[in-house]
C-alpha cells in the first residue's frame, strides 16, 4: 500500500488540528465542567451529611465546630487562596469586564480552583449556610479560562468567551438547568451578548449537561410541583403581595452585605480588619447559636428545607426565613467560600410558607415558588435569571407568568435599598486589582492599549474567516 503523498498528509494533519481547536479544546472543557460540578456537588452533600450527623447526635457541638471552622476557612483563604471568598460570581464579572488575562491568571487559576472547592466544602462540614451554586460559575469560568493554553494564540475575545462559557455551564450543571445557564450568561455577566460567543456557551452547556445527567440521572433540582387552577383565585393578589415582601427582604440582605460599617459596631469592625481570623470564629459561632435557635434547620445551604416544604413534610417556624437571613450574613462576612443561591431559595422558601398564613386558601407549593423566585430575583436583581431558574428546577411551566411577574417586582423593590449585589462586589475586586498593578505594568498596558485594538480587530477578522461557527480564538 503507498503512503499517502505528503502534501495530502500534511493537509489531513491540519484539518485534525483545526478540528481540534475549533470544536475538541471545546468538547472537552465541557465534559470536564460537567464532571467537576458533580463531584463537587457530591463532597458537599457528603459534608453537610457528616455535620448533619454529627449535630443531630450531639446539639451542642456545633458551639466549638463551627467557630473554629470559621477561623480555619478564613485563615486558610487569606493565606493561600485569596480571591476564593464568597460565591465567585463578582470574581467572574471583574474578570469579564477588562483587563482579562491579567485578571483571570490572579482570580480564575487552578490553585484558585481548588482552594474554592477545598475552603468551601471544610465550611459546609461546620455548618455554614453556604451553597455550591455559585462557586460552581467560579470553577467552570476557571476550568474553561485554564484552556486558553492549548490555543497556539489566546486573544482577549478568545479568554472572553471561554470564560462566559464555563461560568454558565457551571450554573446549568449545578442546577440542572441548561436555559438558565445562557440566560445568566447574557442577564448577569455580561449585559450583552456577544453573536459569535453563543455557539460556544451553548455548545459547553450542552456537554457539561449532558456529563451531568449521564451521571445524576435527568431530574429538576426540586422536583415537580402540581398547581391546582382551582385554587388560584387570590393569585394576583399573591403576587404582589410576595413581590413587595421578599423584594425588601433580599434588599434588606443587600444592603446589609454592602453598607456593613454602617451597622457592624466598631470594636467588631476593627475585629474583622486587623484580626479576621478571630472575626470568622465568632462568626462561627453566630451561625452556630442561631442553629441551635432554629433546631439545626438554618445549618448548611438549606435545600433540605425547601424541598421539604414543597413536598409537604417538611414543618417550619415562621420565623425560620429570618433566622436564615442572619446565618447567611453571619456565613458572608468572614469571607468563607460559599454561594448564596440556594441559601437565597431556601429562604424565598421560608417566606412562601409563612405567606401561606395570610392565604390560606392559596396553593402552598404555589407561594413557595413565588417567594423564591422573588427572594432570588431580589438578590441579585436578575430578574430573567431568577424566574427561569426556579421554573426549570420546579418545571413549573404553568406558573411562567406569575413566577416572571413576581420577580420584576421583588427585583425592583429590591433596587431601593442597594446596587445590584453581584456588581456591586464585583468592583471590589477591579479596585484590588488595579491597586495590585505594578507601574511598570501599567505603563505597559497605556502602551499597547492604542495598538491592542487595532489588533483585536485583526485577529477576530482572522477568526471570522476560519471559524465562522464557533469561533475557537486561534490565529492564523
Amino acid at each position: 500500500m503507498n503512503p499517502l503523498p505528503p502534501s495530502l498528509s500534511d493537509q489531513t494533519l491540519r484539518q485534525v488540528r483545526r478540528a481540534w481547536r475549533k470544536y475538541g479544546i471545546l468538547w472537552m472543557g465541557a465534559v470536564l465542567v460537567g464532571l467537576v460540578a458533580v463531584l463537587y456537588a457530591w463532597l458537599m452533600d457528603v459534608g453537610f451529611g457528616m455535620f448533619r450527623s454529627m449535630q443531630q447526635s450531639h446539639f451542642w457541638l456545633p458551639l466549638f465546630i463551627t467557630p473554629a471552622v470559621g477561623a480555619l476557612c478564613v485563615w486558610a483563604t487569606r493565606r493561600y487562596f485569596p480571591g476564593a471568598e464568597g460565591s465567585g460570581i463578582p470574581q467572574v464579572i471583574a474578570t469579564l469586564e477588562e483587563d482579562t488575562t491579567r485578571r483571570g491568571q490572579s482570580l480564575l487559576s487552578i490553585k484558585l480552583l481548588l482552594g474554592k472547592i477545598g475552603v468551601s466544602f471544610i465550611g459546609i462540614l461546620g455548618g455554614f449556610t453556604i451553597g455550591r451554586e455559585g462557586p460552581t460559575v467560579q470553577v467552570g469560568a476557571a476550568l474553561m479560562f485554564n484552556l486558553r493554553r492549548l490555543y497556539p494564540r489566546a486573544s482577549a475575545a478568545l479568554e472572553r468567551r471561554l470564560i462566559l462559557a464555563g461560568a454558565a455551564a457551571g450554573l446549568s450543571a449545578a442546577f440542572n438547568t441548561p436555559l438558565a445557564g445562557i440566560v445568566f450568561a447574557i442577564e448577569e455577566l455580561t449585559r450583552s451578548f456577544e453573536h459569535r460567543a453563543s455557539g460556544v456557551v451553548i455548545t459547553v452547556i450542552i456537554f457539561a449537561g449532558a456529563v451531568a445527567l449521564g451521571l445524576n440521572g435527568n431530574y429538576t433540582y426540586f422536583g415537580t410541583i402540581h398547581i391546582n387552577s382551582a385554587l388560584t383565585d387570590m393569585l394576583a393578589l399573591a403576587v404582589l403581595v410576595t413581590g413587595i415582601l421578599t423584594g425588601i427582604a433580599g434588599g434588606f440582605f443587600c444592603w446589609l452585605l454592602l453598607n456593613t460599617k454602617r451597622w457592624i459596631p466598631a470594636r467588631l469592625q476593627h475585629l474583622r480588619s486587623n484580626r479576621p481570623i478571630a472575626f470568622g470564629a465568632l462568626c462561627g459561632l453566630a451561625v452556630a447559636l442561631i442553629g441551635i435557635i432554629a433546631g439545626g434547620a438554618t445549618f448548611g445551604s438549606g435545600y433540605v428545607e425547601a424541598k421539604g416544604l414543597l413536598e409537604g413534610h417538611q414543618q417550619l417556624s415562621v420565623f425560620y426565613p429570618f433566622l436564615k437571613m442572619a446565618s447567611m450574613v453571619s456565613s458572608y462576612l468572614p469571607g468563607i467560600p460559599g454561594g448564596i443561591f440556594a441559601p437565597s431559595l431556601s429562604i424565598g422558601a421560608g417566606f412562601g410558607n409563612l405567606l401561606h398564613q395570610v392565604f390560606g386558601n392559596t396553593s402552598l407549593e404555589m407561594l413557595i415558588a413565588l417567594a423564591m423566585v422573588g427572594y432570588l430575583a431580589a438578590v441579585t436583581q436578575s430578574p430573567i435569571t431568577a424566574f427561569v431558574i426556579v421554573m426549570e428546577m420546579i418545571n413549573g411551566h404553568a406558573l411562567v407568568i406569575s413566577l416572571m411577574a413576581t420577580a420584576l417586582i421583588a427585583s425592583r423593590v429590591s433596587r431601593f435599598f442597594a446596587p445590584p449585589l453581584y456588581d456591586a462586589l464585583s468592583e471590589r475586586y477591579r479596585v484590588a486589582c488595579a491597586e495590585a498593578m505594578p507601574a511598570n505594568a501599567e505603563i505597559e498596558q497605556m502602551k499597547l492599549k492604542e495598538v491592542g485594538e487595532v489588533k483585536e480587530v485583526k485577529e477576530l477578522n482572522n477568526e471570522q474567516n476560519s471559524d465562522s461557527e464557533l469561533g475557537s480564538g486561534t490565529q492564523k
